[in-house]
């Protein structure tokens, strides 16, 4: 754990700060009354590529060219928006790029990662079927490969989020976090032990991920090989979380909150109506975790809301699917 810490998130700062918005931190009394709580909308959704993914993708790349490796191919593997991050960030930095996607991702994600120059590689939807097919194509280019989340320079780089965030709320009593792989939620949690320890960082999960028990065992309980979950929110489908992030989480989480599709989707809706933003299921996420029970019973009143990301396909916008 010690690879990451204030340090290492504030130089991340410090390297991609002329590159990436500082987006801004919202509010909606409408929200606060729901909630019972003072809710502050991180919004992520403005960040460039629609994406806090921006983030550690950029920072991740530089430390790389900093380090004296010139790769001859960027390659990764997304779900979408960890695609479009690395293409953007390959583009700022005059880099090719290769993006294994699976079957199925999003139109707009595809159309954006082909916008920004990468060459973009359909692979069968697992994360079996990601991996393999970007280590092939790292292998055949002798690129490096910007993994997704198990990363401590993709890592430092999502903890820029936590440090803007207490930047800006310096007495946040909670901060929701939607958690796929574990980057994000690492590095904010990261941030937040160092500058509010006793603000805590709450995971919030699709149905079927069961970070809770591996969390409280400290061990790995996810099957193998990794699948990939049921879920309406791409950006969090990922069951497993990493091998890295891992033990950050088991020390710095301290609950996980489980939501579902249609939680998340009222969730979109809620923002969409309440603040006219429109955010993808992953963001959805967080506030369906503030409507919780179990959330609303929480000590302390002050609660960020992390809106991790915008992209989505505006022809299947998410509560339409409970209609």
């Amino acid at each position: 754990m010690a690879a990451v810490g204030l340090v290492e998130i504030k130089a991340a700062a410090q390297r991609i700060g002329s590159h990436v918005h500082r987006t801004p931190v919202l509010q909606s009394s409408a929200l606060d009354l729901l909630s019972g709580k003072e809710l502050y909308f991180k919004c992520e959704n403005f960040q460039k590529t629609g994406s806090f993914k921006a983030r550690g993708a950029l920072n991740a790349i530089k430390c790389s060219l900093e380090a004296g490796v010139v790769p001859p191919m960027v390659v990764t593997h997304s779900s979408g928006n960890h695609g479009q991050a690395v293409a953007w960030a390959s583009k700022q930095l005059a880099l090719p790029c290769t993006v294994v996607v699976p079957e199925g991702t999003p139109v707009a994600k595809c159309e954006a990662i082909r916008g920004y120059g990468a060459e973009l590689v359909f692979c069968t939807p697992t994360p079996t079927g990601r991996k393999e097919t970007a280590d092939k194509i790292a292998a055949e280019t002798n690129g490096i490969i910007i993994h997704p989340y198990d990363n401590y320079n993709v890592i430092a780089g999502q903890g820029t989020i936590g440090l803007e965030l207490l930047e800006e709320v310096p007495d946040l009593d909670l901060i929701l976090v939607p958690v796929s792989g574990g980057g994000m939620t690492s590095g904010i949690a990261l941030a937040a032990k160092h500058l509010n320890p006793n603000c805590q960082v709450v995971a919030v999960e699709p149905q079927g991920k069961q970070l809770k028990q591996s969390l409280q065992q400290k061990e790995r309980l996810w099957p193998n090989p990794p699948q990939f979950l049921n879920t309406m929110a791409e950006g969090i489908k990922t069951q497993q979380v990493g091998l890295l992030t891992f033990p950050i989480l088991c020390d710095l989480v301290a609950e996980v909150v489980t939501v579902s599709d249609q939680e998340m989707a009222e969730g979109c809706r809620l923002i969409a109506e309440r603040m006219k933003l429109v955010v993808e299921a992953s963001s959805g996420a967080s506030l369906a975790a503030a409507l919780t029970a179990k959330v609303k019973e929480m000590p302390g009143k002050k609660v960020g809301i992390i809106l991790c990301g915008g992209n989505l396909d505006l022809d299947k916008l998410p509560w339409q699917h409970f209609q």
